[in-house]
């Protein structure tokens, strides 16, 4: 199948309603296109990895079901196996490899928009663009913030990049920057 944005977005919102998990795709999506353009990767496959890997998230909640639902969605709709290899290994607990740098990338960048977003939230401007590397990996050392964001995947994501955690953080910080408007978070 040829990869399409648009059709990616309308698969997407078929599934999807709810506006933070269509954010929260946005910046997965951002950070995705920045590490393909960083490792001279496919940046439409990328994105679209990024933007789909949560589609089924609003309607199965659950580790039973999330991502397997949106696995069978991708494959049904014809989506490449590396697409949904990588969005099977996301989520740690099914115990899909992360054998490609796609899926690796796809596990880093995950945890770490969420945490981003709390970073943001927490300034008194709500605004991403006063968000430095520094004020993330030092609210990163504070485990009562946003304590359901797993710092171990974060962790663990970064060094499977061969990226110290700050190096990890300003790519997808800039990338998400990029998009402030469509986040919410100028």
């Amino acid at each position: 199948m040829e990869l399409n944005r648009d059709a990616a977005w309308e698969l997407l919102t078929t599934y999807t309603k709810k506006e933070g998990l269509l954010k929260h795709a946005l910046a997965v999506e951002a950070a995705m296109r920045a590490y393909a353009r960083l490792f001279g990767e496919d940046e439409e496959l990328w994105g679209i990895t990024g933007l789909l890997h949560d589609m089924d998230y609003e309607q199965h909640p659950n580790m039973e079901e999330h991502p397997y639902a949106g696995a069978k969605i991708l494959e049904e709709a014809e989506y490449p196996d590396i697409i949904i290899q990588a969005v099977m290994a996301h989520a740690p607990y099914t115990g899909a490899t992360r054998e490609t740098k796609l899926a690796k990338t796809l596990f880093a960048v995950d945890e770490l928009t969420g945490f981003i977003v709390a970073v943001t939230l927490v300034r008194p401007s709500k605004s991403i663009h006063d968000v430095k590397v520094k004020s993330v990996t030092k609210k990163f050392k504070d485990r009562s913030f946003a304590a359901l964001v797993s710092r171990d995947d974060i962790i663990e994501g970064a060094e499977d990049l061969g990226m110290e955690v700050s190096e990890h953080v300003g790519v997808v910080l800039e990338a998400m920057k990029a998009i402030a408007t469509e986040l919410d978070l100028e």
